[in-house]
Parts: structure tokens; sequence; C-alpha cells
């Protein structure tokens, strides 16, 4: 399995590109089969072409690399609400990688912090916790040691308890001074991975990258020489707004010298130091003044000389404001590959060949199904075979705007029952554009049920008159749709009660072949991981072989929806330390578990502290596999189940998909009545997912 570990900047121009070259470098240097990708382009001035990093690596490795999400998409998304289905798209673009590269390692570049796009950190966290990779962090010394500590600190308590466990350390770059990362590894902060020293001869560009960005972001730019334009660098800019005498001392190989069009002694002074054969970087001639003849006479001897000359209308003020973003919007141009591989082979010289060696190994972390991974899977799933999903509250309007999300993504098609024109007069309410979604006039359609349903309830005494009474109900009529092949399934619950839900489903749909019962589960969507809870909606005091039995269809579900089970069966008492017919009724439940699946992974009873807590676990139940570990979760009774999912859910603010019916023959699915539109949109998923699974 290929290990994800992803480069994190903790503040501005802490030089990812750099480093992610000579990290891609050094890996396959050690064998390692190791490719690349940065999910979102860095925001920059110009939006269009290719993004630097990845540019760059293409230039350096010649592998195919995907092409990021654009920033102004990216914000875009992030204004709209929809960071959600940003981190889905993040996360299937990934996974095609992944699955294209067949690597080793993938190494992915987050965002830059940035003053003017605040998001980087929080989006960065979302993106680690999402492709479940190991982290590390990239900084650049700015300031005293003291700034550079709460610097990492800030990115530290952007993650999670999880996450923090899976950074590796930080990298420091461009470091000028020993006293850059003094003390340190003193802090207990995190661990120092590498210091890269500052190599100003790999931060040079060409003459022909500054025309490009000069011309492509400013008016008035024009080029008077091309001159050596592709084959020159430019280190440090000199204004020269000093005395001609002065002005000759800065007159240096590569330098960028920039100077008003009125200046024509140091005009002249530039001339006569070309004359001399000193290569210097470009020249920059500034402000609204003509130039004088023997400016002119002196510009055509530079001309001779393959010095880059370029003329803007600005002033020298405005053109020092024009440069200053110079180095982070042009970064490494890919088609500079003597730079590209100067960098590469430098950076990758500075790691140890043990840093290397951890670094491509598989990761000794737990993979986790993040909720973004988790939700990624999901759609995915259910577009590849799309069902036809029954939505019996078709006026809702959260079932409304979840129907219009469902249609537009293609997790299924969604049909509405209700009276039209209410369903059209709610969308427009709420701002929704129905587009694809299929409105069925309940009223017009209940007739033709008539006759099947009371073909199925005769033995209960149905009869016609009884049968269109009970068809007024869209639940029931959404059932009858389902049993006449018209739905593949039925998503209802906003409004009614679970009891309204599932009865006519236990009526007419009933369990599932080898099902002893029906129960529930809810996909509890926590920050670095999904947990399943089981029974929280349908069974109200179970029995021992009944709470067996949940266990066994909730594991049989975590499975199916890819996540390996670890069953803690839920009590007030941790092993043998409490007793009571409570206690008996869990410990039993959990023996039956074994005795029939021994392929599930299950202990009980467990407290919920120490079924989901490690340090909890080593105290209370020190020998098992399960605590601390778990992820699926059994609870005694809805009294425990119900109100603890409810809990967790509206305190944390997760989003909490079901409950999703388990044992039923097709699949019929409740939802909270407090639900919220991505609990919808998930739920009819999951149905969509359940009717593809009892297909097959």
């Amino acid at each position: 399995m290929a290990r994800t570990i992803m480069l994190y900047p903790v503040n501005s121009e802490a030089g990812a590109t750099s480093i992610s070259l000579g990290l891609i470098k050094a890996m396959q240097d050690a064998g390692a089969k190791a490719t690349f990708m940065k999910p979102v382009a860095q925001p920059k001035t110009s939006d269009v072409g290719s993004e630097a990093s990845t540019a760059a690596i293409r230039t350096s490795t010649g592998q195919n690399l995907p092409e990021p999400i654009r920033a102004s998409c990216m914000e875009s998304m992030i204004s709209d609400n929809k960071e959600d289905v940003l981190l889905e798209e993040i996360i299937g673009n990934f996974e095609a990688h992944k699955t294209a590269s067949q690597a080793d390692v993938i190494l992915v570049e987050g965002l830059a912090p940035q003053e003017r796009h605040p998001y980087a950190v929080s989006l960065n966290a979302k993106i680690a916790s999402g492709i479940d990779a190991d982290i590390i962090l990239l900084a650049r010394p700015q300031g005293d040691v003291e700034h550079l500590k709460n610097t990492i600190k800030t990115a530290l308590n952007s993650f999670s308890d999880v996450q923090r466990s899976r950074v590796l350390g930080v990298i420091f770059n461009k470091i000028t001074s020993d006293s850059d990362i003094k003390g340190l590894e003193l802090t207990g902060i995190t661990k120092a991975l590498a210091a890269i020293p500052l190599n100003r001869k790999l931060n040079v560009t060409r003459p022909s990258d500054l025309a490009k960005y000069l011309s492509a972001h400013f008016l008035n730019v024009k080029i008077l020489n091309s001159g050596d334009i592709r084959n020159r660098r430019l280190s440090d800019a000199v204004f020269c707004d000093c005395t001609a005498e002065n002005a000759a001392k800065l007159l240096t190989e590569d330098a960028l010298v920039v100077v008003s069009s009125d200046r024509c002694d140091i005009i002249k002074e530039v001339e006569k130091e070309a004359s001399q054969g000193t290569k210097l970087g470009a020249l920059i001639i500034t402000g609204m003044a003509p130039l004088s003849a023997e400016a002119e006479a002196s510009l055509a001897n530079i001309y001779s000389t393959g010095l880059t000359v370029i003329r803007t209308k600005n002033q020298a003020w405005q053109t020092a404001i024009d440069l200053k973003d110079l180095n982070n919007e042009i970064g490494i141009p890919a088609d500079d590959e003597d730079r590209v591989h100067a960098i590469s082979d430098f950076i990758g010289s500075c790691f140890s060949k043990d840093l290397i060696s951890d670094l491509i190994k598989e990761s000794a972390h737990e993979r986790l199904l993040s909720p973004a991974a988790f939700r990624y899977k999901l759609t995915e799933t259910a577009k590849s075979d799309k069902k036809r999903i029954v939505l019996p509250e078709g006026s809702e309007p959260r079932t409304v705007k979840a129907a219009a999300i469902c249609a537009e993504r293609g997790i299924a098609t969604p049909v509405l029952l209700g009276n039209p024109e209410e369903i059209k007069k709610v969308a427009a309410e709420n701002g929704v554009d129905l587009g694809s979604v299929e409105i069925i006039d309940a009223e017009a359609v209940r007739g033709k049920y008539v006759d099947r349903l009371v073909e199925l309830r005769k033995a209960k005494g149905m009869t016609p008159e009884k049968a269109q009474e009970e068809l007024k109900d869209n639940v029931m009529l959404g059932t009858m749709m389902i049993d006449n092949n018209e739905a593949d399934g039925l998503v209802s619950g906003a409004v009614h009660t679970t009891a309204n839900t599932i009865r006519p489903a236990f009526q007419i749909i009933k369990t599932a072949p080898g099902a002893q019962q029906v129960s529930s589960v809810f996909f509890m969507l926590l920050p670095d991981q999904v947990l399943v809870y089981g029974d929280c909606a349908v069974n109200p005091n179970p029995a021992a072989e009944e709470l067996a039995g949940i266990a066994i269809q909730s594991a049989d579900t975590a499975k199916a929806f890819g996540i390996e089970p670890r069953v803690a069966m839920i009590s007030y008492s941790t092993g043998t330390s409490g007793k009571g017919p409570d206690v008996d009724l869990v410990k039993t439940a959990t023996e039956a578990v074994k005795a029939q699946r021994p392929d599930i992974l299950v202990d009980g009873p467990l407290q919920y502290d120490a079924a989901c807590d490690m340090s909890v676990a080593r105290s209370k139940a020190p020998d098992s596999k399960v605590a601390g570990r778990a992820n699926v979760f059994i609870f005694p009774d809805l009294s425990c189940g119900n109100p603890l999912y409810k809990a967790v859910q509206r305190t944390a603010k997760l989003i909490s998909i079901g409950p999703m019916l388990q044992g039923l023959r097709r699949p019929v699915n409740d939802l909270s009545r407090g639900a919220l539109v991505d609990d919808i949109v998930y739920t009819i998923a999951i149905t969509a997912i359940q009717a593809q699974q009892q297909k097959a």
C-alpha cells in the first residue's frame, strides 16, 4: 500500500516547491517509486498555466502528474459553503493518481499560508485527514526562535489529536545561520528532520521570466532588447537612485538594474560596465521622461553586449512594488531545466539517508477512513450504478434541497412524491433548481397500487377501501413503488416518525433471507474517522441474542462500507468491574457474537471511554484488542444509544448519516427529524449503495 506524506508549509515563502523537488529526488535515488501531487494550486495574481510545483516536478521526473484544482475554483467553492464537495473532488483526484501511478510513496504538497488567503491552514488539515497522510511541517525561520516556535505551535493546534500523532517532524528551509534553529530541539514541540541551508545561487530567475511576469501583470511594459534573455540570471534588484559613482559599485554580475529614464549618467555607467564584460542580469528603465540622445546612444552599445533591456513608464517606486512578488509569482519555471535539476540535486543531498529510509517505509500508523474519504467513496459508489430513490416527503424543504444536490451530482435519481405545485413552490422559495429531479403527483397514482396492496395484506384483512386509505400515506405509496420495481429504495423521516417510515417496510418489503430482525446504524462522521453506532433507532430493549444479531449486522455493514470492524459492546461497566442484569446481558451477547462469528473482532462489556480512548483502555482493558480502537459501537438499548448519538452529533456539530436500516429485503432508510440537508444527501447515497449490493 502506498504511503502518503503531506508537506505542510507553516509560513509563507517556505520554499515548498524546492523541498518537494528534493524529497522526490532523494526518495527516487533510494530506490522508491515516488510521485507527487498538489491538490490545489497556490493562489497568485494569475490563475492560468500549470502550477509551479507540479510543472517543476514534471520537468524533473518526466512523470504524468495531475493538474491541481485552480485557486479561483477553490475560493469559489469555499465561499459557496461547498467545502465538502471540494474535499471530495480532491480525494477523487488523489485516488485516481494513486491508482494510475502505482507508487510506493505519494508526496502531497499543501498550501502555503498567506495573509490574504487565511483558509490555507484549515484546508491543509482537512486534506491531510481526507487522504490519511503522515505530515511533515515545513518552516522558514523568520525573526527570532520564539516567533518560529509559535508559528509551528499554531500549525499543530490546527490538527486533531489523531493528526498530531501523524506529524513526523519539521524541515527547516533557507537556513542562513545556526541561530535560525538554535534551541528548537529543546522545545519538545516536534522533531527537526532536516535543516536546508539557503543557497542564493539557486534562487535566481532569468530575464525571460522577468519579462514574462511584467508583461502579464502590468501595462506600459516593453522589451527594448531581448539579448541573452534566456541564459542570464537575476540576483538582487539594484535601484540606482544615488550618484553615478556610487551606482557603479552596485553593478555586479547577475544584478537586475533599475534606473530612471532621465538618469543618463547611470545608463552610461551601465554601458561602461557591460562593455567591459560584466554579465549584468537585466536593465529596467523606468519613468515617463523621454530618453536623451546620449542615453539612446549608450543603449545602442548596451544592446550589443547581449543585455536584456526592458522599458516601463511606471516610476521606480512603483516598479519596486511590482517586483515585490516576483519570486513567489514566477516560482521555479518548468522550462528552466538547469535550475530545476540543480535545485533537486542540492536539496535532495541535504536529507540524511536515515530520514529518506524512514520516509519510504510503509507508515507505522493505523490507517483511518476519514469522513471526507468516506463521503467520496459513498458518492462515487452511488454514481457507478445510479439508482432510483423515492422521497415520500416531497415538499419538505430539506428534502427538496437534498434531491436537487443528488440529481446535480449524479448520486441517484431522486423522485419527489407529493403535490407538484406545492413542491415547485417550496423549491422556488428556497432558491432550488430542481433540474432533472423527477416529481410524481401522489394523488394521481395512488389508485394503481390498490389491488396489489390488497393482495399482499389480505391475510390481515385488507380491503380495497382500507387500501385506498392506507395509500394516502406517501410512505406507504413509496413502499409500494419499491414493491412494483418502480423505485430501488426509499428515504423518509424528515417529518415522519421512525415508526411511520418502517411500518410499511415491515408489512410490504419484509426481512431479507436469513435476517432474524431489522436493526439500524448511524455513520458518525468524526473529524478524523467514521464510527458506526447501532442500534439507536429500532429495537428498544433487545434480548442478548437480539443484541448479538445487531452487532453482527452492524459489523457486516461497516465492512461493506470500507470500515474494518472492531466492535465494542457498550455498558456502564468494563470487563468484570460491575455486576447486574444489564451487564450480564451485554456479556452474554458478546459471547454469542464470538461463537457465531469468530471472524469479527469484538469485546465487551466496555464503557464508552474505554472503547474509544487508548489511554483509558490501557488502564481498564489492557489486554483488549478492541478497547481504545473501537469503530463499531453497539449500545444495549435505545435509552442509551439514541440520546448518545444525538448528543455527539449536536455537541460536536458533525454529520450523522442514518439511521440506515439493516435486514430488510429492499432498502428503506429513516431520517432523524432534525436531519440536516447533508445528512439526507448521504442517506440517499447509502440507500442507493444498498440497492446496488442487494442487486448484486
